[in-house]
């Protein structure tokens, strides 16, 4: 692929501003649209099973516009056909208005030559006739979603269903105790949006533009990560998508950006606060990097022995900066910063006040700090959460 000449230079500094205004970090955030807002400005908000203070999808919304209620989050992707589940990212929440430009990906799962496991002969058909008449339902209402107690050992009914959702003929419209809920897509998704007439370079035309406003600026392969394209199909689109090549002191490789973001100079307060380790800020760590100079790795997965930051450690965003992280857990009324790495002195009071902030967010009273990396550090965050909780 040819790169054309890029249309800006801009400094990493600049380029980090436009990153943070792009994810809803810098400027005020946009209160009156709230949860369904962030959603459809970030066009992904990604689900994992953790949860600790809460889980990811809740903390996306959180870090962005603040104490909002829990329910209030559920209900604003769920209710009344907002946000459908697919595989963007990973496991992600979309828009509704979507659900077109995923064609692409449906057409691909349909022609899959083969699949992990096998559906057996009927249950497909089945489990479409029975969501017809009973649903909505979840695996388990369906009919039982494993044959055993391991994790990978599907029933029949779970590999249909899973199937179907691949194929787009069934929608998860919710999550009831971390259970998909399945419906018939000519149910649950409204009849204008329920077609895959679009064909694949429309489709990622529009993720390709997706995907670069929500970051600001991204290299090829940060756009092609964040709704998880094959490169080629990034450069298939790319010059038709509607961004603009720039360069980006430092960054060593081509980028694009959204031209709109390029025409408003970011201005306005940053966002201090806790980021769940699947925010799509951090999403991808060669860009964290490149941006933030920050390393993260998620450690949940990592043997307890081999734990740097520990099990869920979360990054703290203060000053367009990634100041710290802390590794949360909760016992009772008290949030217990169980592991705490500060970048020096100052950031001592923005991990506090992220701190404890989570804090009254999750309903508990008190903080408690267990560890801090730099020892000489701990007694000034004690004191500092103790004066912003006194």
């Amino acid at each position: 692929m040819t790169t054309p000449r890029p249309t800006a230079e801009l400094t990493a500094d600049e380029a980090r501003r436009l990153v943070l205004r792009a994810q809803g970090f810098l400027g005020a955030p946009d209160r009156r649209s709230g949860v369904r807002g962030v959603l459809r400005h970030l066009g992904a908000v990604q689900l994992d099973t953790i949860s600790v203070l809460a889980r990811s999808h809740e903390l996306v919304p959180y870090a962005r516009l603040g104490a909002v209620g829990r329910r209030t989050v559920e209900d604003a992707y769920w209710k009344d056909t907002h946000a459908f589940e697919y595989w963007s990212h990973a496991a992600c929440i979309l828009p509704v208005e979507e659900w077109p430009h995923f064609a692409f990906r449906r057409r691909a799962y349909r022609d899959r030559p083969h699949w992990h496991h096998a559906l057996p002969d009927g249950v497909y058909e089945q489990v479409v006739k029975q969501l017809r008449t009973e649903g909505p339902l979840t695996a388990t209402e369906l009919g039982g979603a494993k044959r055993t107690s391991e994790w990978w050992d599907w029933s029949g009914t779970k590999v249909a269903v899973e199937r179907a959702l691949m194929y787009g003929e069934v929608v998860c419209v919710e999550r009831r105790g971390w259970k998909r809920v399945y419906d018939l897509a000519e149910r649950a998704i409204p009849q204008t949006l329920l077609h895959d007439g679009l064909d694949d370079a429309e489709c990622l035309r529009r993720l390709v533009r997706l995907a670069g406003e929500a970051l600001g600026v991204g290299t090829r392969a940060d756009i092609a990560d964040y709704h998880r394209l094959k490169g080629e199909q990034v450069d298939a689109v790319i010059a038709d998508s509607g961004l603009v090549p720039v360069t980006v002191e430092g960054w060593g490789r081509p980028a694009w950006a959204d031209p709109a973001a390029l025409a408003a100079p970011p201005r306005g307060r940053h966002r201090t606060t806790l980021l769940s380790p699947f925010d799509s800020l951090i999403w991808e760590r060669a860009r964290t990097e490149r941006i933030f100079g920050f390393t993260h790795r998620l450690e949940a997965y990592v043997p307890k022995p081999k734990r740097v930051h520990g099990y869920f450690a979360m990054p703290v965003l203060a000053g367009g900066r990634l100041v710290g992280r802390v590794d949360p857990a909760r016992e009772g009324g008290t949030l217990v910063a169980r592991q705490v790495a500060l970048d020096g002195p100052k950031a001592v009071a923005p991990v506090a006040q992220a701190l404890v902030e989570a804090a009254s967010w999750v309903g508990c009273t008190d903080v408690r700090v267990e560890r801090v990396d730099a020892p000489e550090l701990r007694a000034a965050l004690t004191a500092e959460l103790a004066r912003q909780t006194g």
